[in-house]
């Protein structure tokens, strides 16, 4: 095994809650390492905590509890063996490229002279060579990310974090930088000795990793690894690309299916005791009838999700939000990396909207305890109201507050397609209409 430059040991963040209502867990029990001479992936959806992780392991913020060893001593304060590339960039507009470039080295007192050779070396290891008295206002997206690369590796870091760094890029552009990040650590002339880069791209993952570690959430915990056993560069051609491609995408549709190791199985358990800690995925109806409907227009046996994407142009997190919706409600099956109706589900995309709204129902009082949850304090009410702030309250008990009222809008949307309840956004009211209260047989 290559020597660990970083490791991290059972760490912990928390974060308060607005008005001392408690802690929320960002990161639970993260045990892992950064070996030399590897890129290291942490793959996973938006909210699953890897960013926090990597400020954790730069020394940014520290853990709430477990521990950050740095070449074997513990971290207790900034890490000066990395440095950091942002998704969004981050450069001063005051200051030209060189400018840009040179601010690390200046802050650690490196005279003028040795400071201007290493900057320009480092522009011209990005392809940036004539640009060093440009301003930031002058550059593509694509240029500016290559100058907080630049900035980055001058300060010459044992390694090199990167926080989704081409997502704020265009398709090409990010296909392009990526590519030759890739070609310069595969040709070994990279000037760090490991890259840690946090995705939720799970192709931009098996590019440029050797490992990747799949992170879940609420909150976020390590699910397992998966070792990118294929000669560098990793060539799409590979039959074995487009295995590790398809298994991946298998792990990230279905939260509970192990990986390589299963290292959460117990870090959920106790969240789920309350129907308000069951995460709903924020997507909207239309999204969900849109896909089904799509799906039903394929054969028996289901969609690649893979193909699925490429088709549907959506993004990895809103294709995966939706999946898990259907999945919630037994709209889909996923076998491995197929996509595929079930029976419930092909007869919701086909039928009448009435009866479209009545399986809805059904499956939502069958299958997400929450919606049971609410119509039943409604129903248990003298007037069939309650205000928002109630439930709200409950469910800051397990999100942080913009993930709360996320959480609340989703349940009103589907409520209310369901026909379940009704919500007065004036009053800040939720409340059981006297038709749908007739209606509806609540199970006991």
């Amino acid at each position: 095994m290559s020597e660990a430059l970083i490791q991290c040991r059972d760490v912990i963040k928390r974060f308060p809650l607005p008005d001392g209502k408690g802690e929320f867990t960002a990161i639970q029990d993260i045990t892992l390492e950064v070996r030399r001479g590897e890129v290291l992936a942490l793959l996973g959806r938006s909210g699953s905590g890897k960013s926090t992780l990597l400020r954790i392991m730069a020394g940014l913020i520290p853990p709430s509890g477990g521990r950050v060893m740095n070449g074997g001593a513990e971290l207790r304060g900034p890490n000066s063996d990395v440095a950091m590339v942002f998704q969004s960039f981050a450069l001063l507009p005051w200051l030209t490229v060189l400018g840009n470039v040179e601010i690390g080295l200046e802050a650690r007192g490196v005279g003028r002279v040795e400071r201007m050779r290493r900057a320009i070396k480092m522009i011209d290891l990005v392809g940036l060579d004539g640009f060093e008295d440009a301003y930031p206002k002058e550059l593509s997206g694509g240029m500016k990310q290559r100058v907080g690369c630049a900035r980055a590796l001058v300060m010459q870091p044992k390694v090199l974090f990167m926080d989704e760094p081409f997502s704020a890029l265009d398709v090409l552009t990010a296909e392009n930088l990526r590519g030759e990040i890739d070609d310069l650590w595969n040709a070994g002339s990279f000037p760090s000795q490991a890259i840690l880069i946090v995705t939720h791209n799970i192709e931009e993952a098996v590019i440029l990793a050797d490992r990747v570690i799949v992170f879940g959430a609420n909150p976020g915990h390590i699910r397992g690894e998966v070792a990118i056993e294929l000669p560098r560069p990793h060539a799409r051609t590979d039959p074995r690309f487009e295995q590790y491609i398809d298994h991946l995408y298998a792990v990230m549709t279905k939260p509970t299916m192990a990986v390589e190791v299963d290292l959460g199985a117990g870090t959920t358990a106790a969240m789920q005791r309350s129907p308000f800690a069951q995460p709903l995925p924020h997507v909207r109806i239309g999204g969900i009838s849109g896909l089904l409907e799509l799906l039903s227009e394929r054969p028996q046996n289901g969609e690649e999700i893979a193909e699925l994407a490429e088709r549907l142009a959506v993004t990895p997190d809103d294709l995966l939000a939706l999946l898990d919706a259907c999945t919630l409600l037994d709209f889909v099956r996923i076998d491995l990396a197929t996509v595929s109706l079930t029976d419930i589900g092909r007869d919701f995309a086909t039928t009448t909207i009435l009866r479209s709204k009545d399986l809805f129902r059904q499956q939502l009082l069958e299958r997400v305890p929450l919606f049971d949850s609410i119509a039943r304090t409604l129903r248990e009410r003298k007037n069939n109201t309650m205000r928002a702030d109630f439930f709200l309250d409950l469910w800051d008990e397990y999100f942080p507050a913009d993930d709360a009222q996320r959480q609340f809008a989703t349940a009103i949307e589907w409520g209310r397609y369901a026909e379940l309840f009704e919500y007065d956004a004036g009053e800040g009211v939720l409340f059981l209409p006297e038709e749908v209260e007739q209606r509806m047989p609540f199970p006991t």
